[in-house]
């Protein structure tokens, strides 16, 4: 017998504003995700940069509004003086992070042409591990300003008359792990970027800062760390960070759909440790959350570590290539469904990454580039989730797994888009023996039909797509019902569904 959800969506019920850089991502210098991913001059649809155009327009269907780069790991060893000018004299680097060679052919001079041809913008990160706020503010005058200095001047000097205006930035990358070159403990960390982000925002006035959150919610610093950083840079900052990957190492998938659960977990606990340091310091102040690393990572992980330990120094290896499959994706809808149940306090998000390195869109060198199964969920909740994100009314049972006790059937939200007369609902069963009787009531949205409506069903957990064959991608569905005021449809078992309703 079919378990039952219902829902109540009424435009009122708000949660807030839709950031539209939620669905951002990432390009970090590691693997092929610049080198025969966004980048291969001899590629057949390499533009006159070297640029693929295949890549690009993957990722203006994704929409991405924002990407992160240059890392990641990378940029706590990253000489950004290394990246600009004459590509033949340019110095070649060993990137410790990923222990790689890094030839510097592309650089900031390039991406930021790349971000244009891909209709984004860039999310700059700075070199807080081993260099500091001096060089973050050259890096920030090079790319920001139009005055007659040595950085800007440089930057034309380099051929690009006009600056490149960068918005977002970031102090460092997760400053609270050992493993990261540079790393310091929270009131070390939290001084400097208070101070860089002081600086920073002294010589361009425009821009925003992400401060450094804990690199995942089980790091043993988590909470204290946030508490810390945010107590020495509150004043000076816009943003603090979270990162977190998911796996099914266990093999266990109705576990696996129910890592969001532990996700409500981090945003509320970061969110509460914000407010808690806003209160101490009598601050009217709110700090937002910019998760700017998150996305499912396991697969390759492995045979990752051991390559980069027995075959260092290789120029864009293949790294991090997650071949994902259907329970992936499923989670990435989840976990894009979290973040618009949080769209008051997450403004920002980065999928990590892009292209190649744990991505939606994979490549071939000299050959196609492809959809993974996780570049549908992202393309759907990007296409219609902007606008006014409500709170959902939600009613449904549970189940429990072998982690977590009271797992709901059902994660949903809905978003209004008041311009285009426009509602979007969000949906997934995550009971995967038994389908769902969904009903939305949606009595407040008089007129409304049915437009859309997508489904990403399967009964193979593991199926994957390939550069010739697509097993997993949504298909349309006309069986949702809207009678009443109310919408009727039947959820299957570890399915994700899109719908979409039109004035």
């Amino acid at each position: 017998m079919a378990q039952k959800a219902r829902m109540t969506v009424d435009r009122d019920f708000r949660i807030g504003e839709v950031d539209k850089r939620i669905y951002g991502s990432f390009i970090e210098h590691l693997g092929r995700a610049v080198y025969t991913g966004i980048y291969e001059p001899g590629h057949k649809t390499a533009d006159e940069l070297g640029f693929r155009q295949d890549v690009i327009d993957l990722v203006r269907e994704l929409n991405v509004p924002i990407v992160r780069y240059p890392g990641g790991n990378y940029v706590s060893n990253f000489y950004w003086e290394d990246s600009v000018g004459p590509k033949d004299q340019r110095k070649p680097r060993l990137d410790l992070a990923w222990r790689t060679y890094e030839p510097n052919a592309v650089g900031i001079n390039e991406f930021s042409k790349w971000a244009k041809k891909a209709d984004t913008s860039i999310m700059m990160a700075v070199n807080l591990g081993t260099r500091g706020t001096s060089d973050a503010l050259n890096l920030l005058e090079y790319c920001n300003l139009d005055t007659k200095s040595e950085y800007a001047d440089l930057r034309r000097a380099h051929g690009d008359k006009d600056p490149y205006g960068i918005k977002l930035w970031c102090m460092g990358n997760e400053m609270d792990g050992p493993w990261q070159f540079g790393h310091k403990n929270a009131r070390e960390y939290g001084h400097l970027a208070a101070e860089t982000s002081k600086a920073m925002k002294t010589m361009d006035r425009s821009i925003e800062t992400v401060v450094c959150g804990s690199s995942n919610v089980d790091m043993p610093t988590f909470g204290t760390w946030e508490a810390q950083v945010l107590d020495e840079a509150y004043d000076y900052v816009d943003y603090v960070s979270l990162h977190q990957y998911w796996g099914n190492r266990a093999n266990d998938t109705a576990d696996f759909f129910a890592v969001t659960d532990d996700l409500e977990y981090f945003l509320h606990s970061v969110i509460a440790t914000c407010d808690y340091v806003k209160g101490v310091k009598h601050s009217k102040k709110t700090i937002n959350l910019s998760f700017d690393e998150w996305n499912v990572w396991y697969h390759s992980m492995q045979q990752d570590n051991e390559d980069m330990e027995n075959l260092p120094w290789r120029s864009h290896p293949h790294l991090l290539e997650d071949i994902y499959n259907y329970e992936d994706a499923i989670v990435d809808a989840l976990a894009l469904i979290k973040f618009l149940q949080h769209a008051d306090r997450v403004k920002v998000a980065c999928l990590a990454q892009l292209v190649n390195v744990i991505a939606p869109i994979m490549t071939e060198e000299g050959g196609p580039a492809w959809r993974q199964t996780i570049f549908y969920p992202f393309y759907l909740v990007s296409k219609y989730g902007r606008g006014t994100a409500l709170q959902p009314v939600l009613s449904c049972g549970d189940h429990a797994t072998s982690k977590h006790d009271h797992v709901t059937d059902v994660e949903a939200v809905s978003v209004w888009n008041e311009e285009k007369e426009q509602l979007a609902i969000f949906a997934v069963n995550r009971n995967t023996e038994e389908p769902v009787e969904f009903e939305a009531d949606l009595r407040g949205f008089e007129g409304y039909h049915v437009a859309e409506f997508a489904a990403l069903e399967g009964d193979d957990m593991k199926a994957v797509n390939t550069k010739d064959c697509e097993r997993v991608k949504p298909i349309r569905r006309t069986d949702a019902v809207l009678d009443g005021g109310v919408l009727k449809t039947v959820l299957k078992p570890a399915s994700f569904v899109t719908i979409v309703l039109e004035k």
